[in-house]
């Protein structure tokens, strides 16, 4: 009976457990001008905040997809869930930006928790239950990023950034107490690949000294010698680490899987359309906290910020779930050009009408219907694209290549910004104008990649290819799974 009781309790548990990268995505951009303020720091520095957890994310969610592909998914995902709970209470009582940025970094490691979640549910619920928990486990996902938006701007007005970084310590604590009781150690019977770590060891510093350069580029001057050597030991690390993944028998992200170029192009447009989207997060929740005294800005709190944001979210969990429908009528190609070309749009539409707090509610919407289509469907044509047995590994990567984004998309905006200060030590009007025409570029080059995705992509038997149900169901789950 107990047994019964405990195996009636996992769906939930990992809801819970899933919520926590939704909690995690929720004290990134809204919050940035607070972590200014309450460390007399820039904004440029203070997006750091943010930049740190999507950065941490891009780095582990390989590390914690492999260690949890085995008997160790258990131990993996109670392991994931205390980090980030260490992070939120080294957050929470850092005395200055320094240590807040380690807190935020140990937080970043709860974005990988949703797959291993949803593998968990795999593994251990009965075969009729899998396909409407993976969902709701993805809709959970999307729908506590649009609430913690603006419960973090809440408690952080309400407690100060204390009280937010105490609240997501608390949940992700409660979290690990009923993974802790309830999922069972048998998760995740197969055998374990082994893990790379010479890949994992490579990859870190490679995303570091690169981001590093982008956002500070402008504050130390992209001619510096120290740029410069950044830049070149990012690209030396990267090269390093590329042959190093060819050669591996058990490499971290199967980056031969790119040899199918509709693989290539898709992860192309993910990465271009990351940049964007994190590009446009920062600017719109940081333009409508700028004072009005600077002659532009709505003098918004945290949480006017975290509730602009919205929009964003719900209308990226509705249009993904119209993609199947969308496809059916008008292909895969026309969905993916129409849904980059509509975020190019709402991007442009705020660069020019920014006068009205209501116009920032409308871009985010549009933003919302455009990259909640591309982002739905761009894993729906890697796994078309590729033999089934290889589905985990190709969409692994392609979370790789999606935090990358963000994470470039998080330093450049601080870039721009920080090259626009004016008299007042403040981002002009004109900079945060930039980044938003700098986004509808991004999403009007992903447009052009997913156009000439190949229309004809290598012809799989019918014995290698995923069914039509199953990517359906990669499509709706990584398509709601916009954490961070």
């Amino acid at each position: 009976m107990a047994e019964r009781h405990r195996s009636a309790l996992i769906g939930p548990v990992l809801v819970l457990a899933t919520l926590v990268s939704s909690i995690i995505s929720s004290f990134g951009a809204p919050l940035i001008p607070t972590v200014g303020r309450e460390f007399h720091e820039s904004l440029s520095t203070a997006q750091w905040s943010l930049t740190v957890a999507l950065l941490v994310g891009a780095a582990s969610s390989p590390v914690l997809g492999r260690l949890g592909d085995g008997p160790r998914r258990r131990v993996t995902l109670l392991g994931g869930l205390a980090v980030v709970t260490a992070g939120g209470a080294v957050a929470a009582l850092a005395g200055g930006l320094g240590m807040l940025l380690v807190g935020r970094g140990l937080q970043g490691v709860g974005l990988g928790l949703a797959p291993l979640a949803m593998a968990t549910a795999r593994d251990e619920l009965p075969q009729a239950k899998v396909a409407p928990m993976i969902a709701l486990l993805s809709v959970s996902a999307g729908a506590g990023l649009g609430a913690g938006y603006p419960i973090s701007g809440v408690l952080a007005g309400a407690w100060g950034l204390a009280g937010a970084y105490w609240f997501g310590t608390i949940v992700s604590g409660l979290a690990l107490i009923c993974v802790a009781a309830v999922v069972p150690p048998s998760a995740g019977r197969s055998d374990p690949d082994r893990l790379d770590r010479v890949g994992a060891v490579l990859l870190t510093p490679a995303l570091v000294t690169t981001l590093v350069a982008v956002a500070k580029g402008t504050q130390w001057g992209w001619g510096s010698p120290t740029i410069i050597g950044l830049l070149a030991a990012g690209a030396v690390l990267f090269t390093v680490w590329v042959v190093q993944q060819l050669r591996t028998e058990n490499p971290l992200v199967q980056l031969r899987l790119l040899r199918h170029p509709s693989v290539l192009a898709a992860d192309a447009c993910a990465l271009v359309l990351g940049v964007a989207m994190y590009m446009m997060l920062s600017g719109v929740t940081e333009f409508v906290q700028s004072p009005r005294s600077g002659g532009f800005g709505f003098s918004a709190s945290a949480v006017v910020a975290g509730l602009v944001l919205i929009p964003l979210s719900f209308f990226m969990l509705t249009s993904s779930r119209a993609l199947p429908t969308l496809v059916s009528r008008t292909g895969i190609r026309a969905v993916l050009t129409l849904g980059c070309l509509i975020s190019a749009l709402g991007c442009g539409f705020f660069a020019v009408f920014h006068g009205a707090l209501w116009q920032a509610f409308v871009m985010t919407g549009v933003l919302g219907v455009g990259l909640g289509t591309t982002f739905a469907a761009i894993p729906g044509v890697i796994a078309q694209a590729i033999p089934a047995r290889e589905t985990g590994s190709a969409l692994g990567f392609y979370q790789v290549v999606r935090f990358t984004g963000f994470s470039l998309g998080s330093a450049l905006a601080a870039t721009v910004l920080a090259a626009h200060i004016g008299d007042n030590g403040q981002p002009t009007v004109g900079g945060y104008t930039l980044v938003l025409w700098i986004s509808a570029g991004f999403c009007a080059l992903a447009a052009a990649l997913a156009w000439f995705l190949p229309a004809r992509s290598t012809r799989l038997p019918p014995a290698e290819r995923l069914a039509a149900e199953e990517t359906r169901l990669v499509e709706q789950t990584d398509g709601d799974d916009l954490s961070a």
